[in-house]
């Protein structure tokens, strides 16, 4: 949230070095600002502010008080300033829309279809055959660093079933351009957005920015090339992504027609939205598995009893309940987009500790939401069994937020969890593997988080 500090009509509790005109600078890192902020939960309770240069920002992970941000009777999604940075090469996409701005209504009910049941089971054969990719890889390396290889076989499954357009991603020696483009463009921003005032930001950031821009120029390119691919074909992609919004361009009859400038933003949302957080959740998933050879047994004996060594079919995939478990437990902990704003529709407060003004707005912060009390006397601890039925049922569901919230949260969550479940029994399927027991958990964040350097040891399963 961003208010004129003396507006505030109560004082929040906030880190206890503050100094004059900077702020709760001390102890924030660019590099680390959800890990940062998860410790100051611990800190400071369930709503806590930093304030930097004069701008208040409030974060919140109380369970209660995420359940009336979740009211979408009283709040409605906020464009936060890290996603607003964006909005330069994602417009008005469905990611990093206002939702006063009527593209995303537009894009989310064109688009919708795309993601039901029928629609995914025709995306599976593709999805397994990117898997298998995968396991081709793997069957040549010894030892693999995980979340690259993650984020190839995510970033070419959406590139294929969402634009019929490959990125060849395991051909190549090092990673599609695009990688590091988007990397370099979702790191700026986040590291960006920890100076709060813009002209300092100009200067502080003067080379980074021009890089960025090349990176935005180059991500702007491989979305001409996407659509420039399919109109040189003269053939479509058989009812993808891309088909069903350049056929509603073509109609002038449809109301939720998009504009060529904004197919393109579009495209450029799902495939950074559509493989970067999902390489994540695989990423996270394969090291509490590699930490957890209880639970790794018992994920291995299900893959076995349910698929055998066969090819699964679509329909084999929901059948792997305690992997989905394993997946749901691992977004618990570290889910990959970690934060959420919520912004008030009219003047209100929360929790009787915070009012708001209509307009201001507050961070959820989902990690520290996963972590409240709610989830027993130890919520750091790796436990699938979290996600058995009755004990889900047992809690309220506002307190689980991996795919954000209402109207806004995540189209392709369906489409996730599918390829995920799949990717994960193919290698308990395929492969025996170990971590290095000297290894601790690192994690990069860039607006979304990732393990950083975990490797894995492989044998091929006999």
């Amino acid at each position: 949230m961003v208010v004129d500090v003396a507006r505030r009509t109560a004082a929040l509790p906030h880190p206890p070095r503050r100094l004059p005109l900077i702020g709760d600078v001390v102890g924030a890192h660019a590099s680390t600002p959800v890990q940062d902020s998860i410790a100051l939960a611990g800190q400071l309770g369930p709503i806590f502010e930093r304030v930097v240069f004069g701008r208040q920002y409030v974060l919140v992970s109380g369970a209660d008080l995420v359940g009336e941000l979740c009211d979408e009777d009283r709040f409605v999604k906020h464009v936060s300033p890290a996603i607003e940075g964006l909005r330069s090469i994602g417009g008005d996409g469905l990611f990093t829309a206002h939702s006063y701005e009527p593209n995303w209504q537009k894009a989310h009910d064109l688009l919708r279809p795309a993601f039901a049941q029928s629609a995914m089971r025709s995306y599976h054969s593709i999805m397994l055959d990117v898997a298998c990719d995968l396991m081709t890889h793997w069957r040549s390396h010894d030892v693999v660093d995980v979340s690259p290889d993650m984020t190839k076989l995510t970033l070419d499954t959406i590139g294929r079933t969402g634009f019929s357009y490959s990125f060849d991603s395991f051909t190549r020696e090092r990673p599609h351009p695009f990688v590091d483009a988007m990397v370099g463009v979702l790191s700026h921003n986040q590291r960006r957005e920890i100076v709060a005032v813009p002209w300092l930001a100009d200067i502080v950031f003067k080379r980074a920015d021009r890089r960025n821009a090349e990176n935005q120029r180059y991500l702007a390119e491989v979305l001409d090339d996407i659509v420039r691919t399919r109109r040189d074909s003269g053939t479509s992609g058989s009812g993808d992504l891309l088909d069903i919004m350049l056929d509603a361009a073509r109609d002038s009859q449809n109301p939720n027609a998009l504009s060529e400038v904004n197919i393109r933003q579009q495209i450029l949302t799902f495939l950074i939205a559509g493989h970067e957080t999902t390489s994540g959740a695989l990423s996270f998933a394969l090291y509490y598995l590699s930490r957890n050879p209880e639970v790794l047994a018992a994920a291995r004996a299900e893959v076995d009893e349910v698929w055998g060594s066969a090819q699964p079919e679509f329909e084999q995939v929901p059948k792997l309940r305690y992997v989905r478990r394993v997946l749901d437990e691992t977004l618990r902990l570290w889910p990959t987009a970690p934060a959420f704003a919520r912004e008030a529709r009219e003047d209100t407060s929360i929790g009787g500790l915070h009012e708001m003004k209509k307009g201001d707005w507050a961070f959820v912060l989902i990690p520290g939401l996963h972590r409240d009390p709610v989830w027993g006397d130890d919520p750091d601890a790796f436990d699938p069994d979290r996600f058995l039925s009755a004990n889900v049922r047992a809690r309220p569901g506002h307190v689980y937020k991996p795919w954000g919230t209402g109207e806004r949260a995540c189209i392709g969550r369906q489409f996730a969890i599918h390829e995920a479940v799949l990717v994960l029994g193919k290698i308990l399927q395929q492969f025996d593997f170990q971590v290095d027991p000297a290894y601790r958990l690192k994690i990069e964040e860039r607006l979304t988080l990732m393990p950083k350097d975990f490797r894995l040891s492989l044998s091929v399963r006999k």
